[in-house]
């Protein structure tokens, strides 16, 4: 078991820079895959970056791919998402989700097989 809280979501302009943070608490952060997803009103839920349970391996949608980083400090129990180059087409509320089974080197890039889910950061960008 472990619960999600993410924070850092806000108002940027476009081309500026977020990061949102998701720490970790209850079982061992490192048991864990860790993933970034994001949905806007009326849209579906959207798979962003995933990082494996080793940390090495990592995932990004092509929509993000070169302007957001997934990264996870142990000693924090935190996973990081680094989005720079922000656009108005990334206006959602962005989730960070646990998985804490499967392999300790897969990336796992489906939403369902998530079990654990913070709440979401508001994360706007205006023109």
């Amino acid at each position: 078991q472990v619960q999600l809280v993410e924070s850092g979501g806000g108002l940027v302009q476009a081309g500026g820079s977020l990061r949102l943070s998701c720490a970790a608490s209850g079982r061992a952060f490192s048991a864990y895959a860790m993933g970034w997803f994001r949905q806007a009103p009326g849209k579906e839920r959207d798979t962003v970056a995933v990082i494996s349970r080793s940390g090495g391996n990592t995932y990004y949608a092509d929509s993000v791919k070169g302007r957001f980083t997934i990264s996870r400090d142990v000693a924090k129990n935190t996973v990081y998402l680094q989005m720079n180059s922000l656009k108005p087409e990334d206006t959602a509320v962005y989730y960070c989700a646990a998985k804490g089974s499967g392999n300790y080197y897969r990336l796992y890039v489906t939403a369902d097989e998530y079990e654990n889910w913070g709440q979401g950061t508001q994360v706007t960008v205006s023109s």
